[in-house]
């Protein structure tokens, strides 16, 4: 399977998502799309990155923008991780990791000198045509979800 390239249509997909629901990307069209992936609900980096695009969440509204945060967690887990921190957004789970491999953010990672494949933090800016208009990878959270909402044009 072929990965995201931008300044292309990036393929339809369908994930379950919080609130008893699947989301497809195909019923995003006319809206910018945020896709953030992030590698384990309720830990500190992800709740810090989740918390702050949710902070943002009107101004992100107010440029046609919808926030979609992606994990290999259950749903069950994003249920919990989404009702503690009140996140005004949907949460998708990628458990079999196909958009995970679509977006090409499964890496190599070193746990407790154990090497595992996991999810590298990144995130994706997704245009109102569902052309894929920029990516963030290896992303360092602090300020992360700012420097997206910026890069997101109002024209």
């Amino acid at each position: 399977m072929s990965t995201v390239t931008v300044g292309k249509v990036v393929p339809n997909f369908r994930l379950p998502a919080t609130g008893d629901q699947h989301i497809e990307l195909k019923d995003l069209r006319g809206r910018n799309v945020v896709v953030y992936f992030y590698p384990k609900d309720s830990t500190p980096g992800c709740t810090t990155e989740s918390c702050d695009f949710g902070t943002l969440q009107e101004k992100f509204r107010k440029k046609h923008t919808v926030i979609l945060g992606v994990s290999r967690d259950s749903l069950a887990s994003h249920e919990k991780f989404k009702a503690k921190f009140e996140f005004p957004f949907d949460l998708l789970s990628d458990a079999d990791e196909k958009l995970c491999r679509l977006f090409d953010v499964i890496r190599e990672k070193n746990m407790y000198g154990k090497k595992v494949l996991g999810i590298e933090r990144s995130t994706f800016l997704i245009d109102t045509e569902g052309r894929l208009q920029r990516e963030w990878r290896k992303v360092s959270v602090k300020g992360h979800a700012a420097e997206v909402l910026e890069a997101i044009s109002t024209d």
